[in-house]
């Protein structure tokens, strides 16, 4: 779980599974993402859980993470990311749904995943990864789910499908692919 923790909050390890990040990382301190979001921390119960702002567009949003120990070997991991009603627009929740949180955070994680059972660092090709066929089945996987859960949320099956399509096409720079059967 310590290993976890550090991974998750020291500036010298988050950019080895996620984004180069300055700032004070620590209760009341600030944050930026290089090229992504920025905030400030409003909780921490190390090495338990934290809470931030997450500031991206002009908008804020907030975050929590939370871990607690399965057995001796294994963590729990839950990331929580809210955004009030307010905040997003009828207009952008009919357009894109979940997914742009969705597939974002789907990466991250995937990357986090990497980082602590592999130690490897995040290449400083991702983009290039992002275009391999490994990287677009992935994103398009994570697309669909996202869409079913749009679905289960009570969104319209093809508004959903179309929201993560777009999506899709804006996080590997393609025109939508055909979601999976």
């Amino acid at each position: 779980m310590e290993d976890l923790w550090e991974a998750l909050t020291s500036a010298e390890r988050i950019p080895r599974w996620f984004l180069p990040v300055t700032g004070d990382l620590r209760l009341h301190g600030t944050y930026q993402l290089e090229g992504n979001a920025g905030g400030t921390i409003t909780a921490c119960d190390a090495p338990n859980s934290f809470s931030a702002t997450w500031e991206y567009g002009g908008g804020t949003t907030w975050i929590t993470v939370r871990l607690a120990p399965v057995d001796a070997e294994h963590t729990r991991f839950e990331l929580e990311h809210v955004a009030r009603a307010a905040d997003v627009t009828d207009e952008m929740w009919a357009q894109m749904g979940p997914s742009p949180t969705g597939i974002g955070w789907d990466g991250a994680l995937l990357g986090l995943g990497l980082h602590v059972t592999t130690r490897e660092v995040r290449p400083d090709n991702s983009e290039e990864w992002l275009q391999s066929d490994e990287g677009m089945a992935f994103m398009r996987r994570s697309a669909d789910r996202w869409a079913e859960a749009d679905v289960a949320a009570g969104a319209d099956p093809a508004t959903a499908t179309a929201a993560a399509d777009l999506v899709y096409g804006m996080y590997t720079g393609t025109a939508p692919a055909p979601a999976a059967e």
